[in-house]
């Protein structure tokens, strides 16, 4: 999961998605994401990479921007039993 903050707001970085789109290298994939109620100047991304060093490299191209926190998360395990609801 990646959080995005916008260091100025939303406006120039979907003026350099409009331009130049994603810019996501080979093997890093952007499965959907969210925006903050309100402010919308934080976005949530789920994305997936079997490098994660994949990160950092598309990262550099929008640091000037934002600020990242990129969070390693697991699917959850389907809850069975009598314990679980």
């Amino acid at each position: 999961m990646v959080v995005e903050t916008y260091r100025n707001g939303p406006e120039p970085v979907y003026e350099r998605f409009d331009e130049k789109g994603r810019m996501l290298p080979d093997g890093l994939e952007y499965i959907n994401s969210w925006l903050e109620s309100g402010s919308q100047n934080r976005c949530f991304q789920l994305m997936e990479a079997d490098d994660p060093s994949l990160f950092n490299v598309w990262i550099a191209k929008w640091d000037d921007l934002v600020d990242f926190e990129v969070v390693p998360v697991d699917r959850s395990p389907t809850a069975t039993g009598p314990n679980h609801s």
